[in-house]
């Protein structure tokens, strides 16, 4: 807690705080000043609770610190004591009731009191008829057991007896039984055969009514698949027209290679001699061009003098010899084409023959 008023620390440092104070005015003035200046926030800001639902109230809770803490220190002191440790309780004396009366004492010698003689003939008739009594009850008794032993040999006679008939009519219920079953598995096993019998029956005129118009029927497809056939006719099908036709192909084959050998050799002879021509050709070309070359030279050297027909003549003849020697390989290479096209046309109906086979 501070308060302006109360001075803490030491007094000789008095002026000094009275400064402090001044500028803690000071610093007030300034931090009330700045709040003052301080823009304040649109109401929009500021966050409003949501609005009550249909059916819900809105209950208010305290969000204020209501707490005080407390501060107070308050002195606490531990004390110790020890006590002695019980005593044992002592045993509790037995009860002794309190006497009453007084005291008497008298003297009684022997034979004062009993007569053996005469106390114990009543002594011995009692025992007598006690025994007696027991004798005749245990005689009873056996004779009564004997009675019951008898009876019960003979109810058990009677109910072995009894056990014996009951046992020979189930036996006898027993066999009836089974040999009611047995009888009865016999007729339904009759009747199943019965049944089966019919059906076969039934099932053998079905099918020999359908297989009589089948068996034709099958027969005549069996035919057509070619199942039922000529054993000539399949053996020649079958062995010796595959090999007739391996052989014509092998046969075909070795004309085939022939032929293409050949139009191979015919095409290098045409193409050598293609080239023998050519370079004929090019000779001669160049001998046309080395006359004309030799008789330029010649006119050159020689004054000019008006041309004779002599001169003339010369040149006219050697002319035609060059065209016709420029127009030798335009024919020949037309030959050679010509050539070229009438092997493939040959080749052509080889391999028409080949498919047709």
């Amino acid at each position: 807690m501070y308060d302006k008023r109360v001075i803490r620390g030491n007094t000789y440092a008095l002026r000094a705080a009275s400064n402090h104070w001044g500028s803690s005015t000071n610093f007030r003035s300034t931090a009330s000043s700045r709040k003052l200046n301080k823009p304040r926030r649109p109401q929009e800001d500021y966050k409003l609770p949501p609005a009550q639902l249909s059916g819900r109230l809105h209950v208010p809770v305290q969000t204020e610190q209501y707490l005080e803490a407390l501060t107070d220190i308050i002195d606490e002191a531990d004390v110790e004591c020890q006590t002695d440790a019980f005593l044992d309780r002592p045993p509790t004396p037995q009860f002794v009731p309190a006497k009453t009366g007084a005291d008497v004492e008298t003297q009684i010698y022997e034979g004062d009191l009993f007569d053996f003689d005469l106390e114990v003939r009543e002594v011995l008739e009692v025992l007598l008829g006690k025994t007696l009594e027991q004798a005749l009850l245990e005689v009873a008794e056996e004779e009564e057991l004997a009675n019951l032993r008898a009876q019960q040999s003979a109810f058990e006679e009677i109910r072995n007896a009894e056990i014996a008939e009951v046992h020979r009519l189930m036996e006898q219920d027993k066999r009836i039984r089974t040999e009611k079953e047995q009888r009865k598995q016999q007729y339904m096993t009759a009747v199943a055969q019965q049944k089966e019998l019919a059906a076969k029956v039934a099932a053998r005129a079905f099918a020999k009514a359908y297989l009589s118009e089948l068996q034709p029927r099958v027969f005549d497809n069996l035919k057509e698949q070619g199942y039922f056939y000529d054993p000539v006719e399949h053996d020649i099908e079958n062995g010796f027209i595959p090999w007739l036709m391996e052989e014509v192909e092998e046969e075909m084959e070795l004309d085939n290679r022939a032929r293409v050998l050949l139009d191979l050799m015919i095409r290098e002879v045409v193409t050598e001699r293609y080239n023998e021509y050519h370079q004929l050709d090019l000779m001669d070309e160049q001998r046309a061009k080395d006359l004309l070359m030799k008789s330029q030279e010649a006119d050159q050297q020689k004054p000019e003098e008006p041309q004779d027909s002599s001169s003339v003549v010369p040149s006219d003849v050697e002319q035609p010899k060059v065209e016709e020697t420029e127009e030798q390989p335009v024919e020949r290479e037309m030959t050679s084409l010509d050539e070229v096209e009438e092997v493939e046309e040959k080749e052509e109906p080889t391999e028409d023959t080949e498919e047709i086979e």
